[in-house]
């Protein structure tokens, strides 16, 4: 019998963020999310601190990192603001990500291949703090081979070229291209993670890579949470009203 290599799951609690920060309330708490995926069984917890701070603040980071016992991933852009807060917070792991103000997600990876010496340096000061380095990359061969020279831990192969297909041939396509990714990137000696786009309808096939450690997702999870738990919040809060209703009564007011 085969030996069975399980696969981790780092859940992205950003969007948790984006719903308190819609009406600038304390609630939802990303915090008390990550806590939950924990009791659920994630491996890890996964924040973008984003620039613009659209969704994750920076008291998020430090709360969760305090508070919830899981290896907490820091996605970040390439600045000296992001690499002091790293530093301050000392995450298990940092995620290099590209990152444009008007974008409404990530949308590729970073070109590792035209800042070779700039990320180099930024990578050698994470390690040198203790934090593991990935960088999130499309699943091309140079761009893999430039993250190894520069001194990556991690690769996290961008998925969201394959979620984003609408024809099975060029999806077929492009997840032949994660495959041979994960499989180059695994035998350079680099740990391989995936994600973006991922949800339940399209995760299976991705993670059938033996070669991939962990997947990062976030969005399709928050949402699939809102409705399979729509019921249980409505009943409650009508619950709540009837019952403060009749307490009033009761006491005849």
């Amino acid at each position: 019998m085969s030996e069975h290599h399980s696969i981790q799951l780092g859940v992205n609690v950003d969007h948790i963020a984006t719903l308190r920060q819609a009406r600038g309330t304390n609630y939802p708490d990303p915090c008390q999310a990550a806590e939950f995926a924990r009791l659920a069984g994630a491996d890890g917890v996964t924040v973008h601190l984003r620039e613009d701070r659209r969704h994750i603040q920076d008291r998020d980071v430090f709360k969760i990192r305090e508070e919830v016992k899981l290896p907490m991933n820091l996605e970040m852009a390439v600045t000296r603001e992001m690499l002091a807060i790293a530093k301050s917070v000392s995450p298990h792991e940092c995620c290099l990500v590209p990152e444009k103000r008007q974008e409404l997600t990530t949308e590729g990876g970073l070109d590792i291949l035209n800042q070779t010496n700039e990320l180099a340096a930024f990578v050698a000061e994470l390690k040198n703090e203790g934090i593991l380095v990935s960088l999130f990359i499309d699943p091309d061969v140079a761009q893999i081979e430039a993250s190894k020279k520069v001194g990556a831990d991690i690769v996290e192969l961008h998925t969201g070229t394959y979620a984003d297909c609408c024809e099975p041939e060029q999806q077929a396509k492009e997840l032949e291209r994660i495959k041979v990714g994960a499989g180059f990137a695994h035998a350079l000696g680099l740990q391989v993670n995936a994600g973006h786009g991922l949800h339940y309808q399209n995760v299976v096939p991705i993670a059938s890579i033996p070669e991939l450690v962990c997947l990062n997702i976030g969005h399709s999870i928050v949402a699939r949470a809102v409705m399979s738990g729509f019921h249980e919040a409505v009943f409650a809060m009508k619950q709540m009203m009837n019952g403060a209703r009749l307490e009033s009564e009761s006491d005849g007011t």
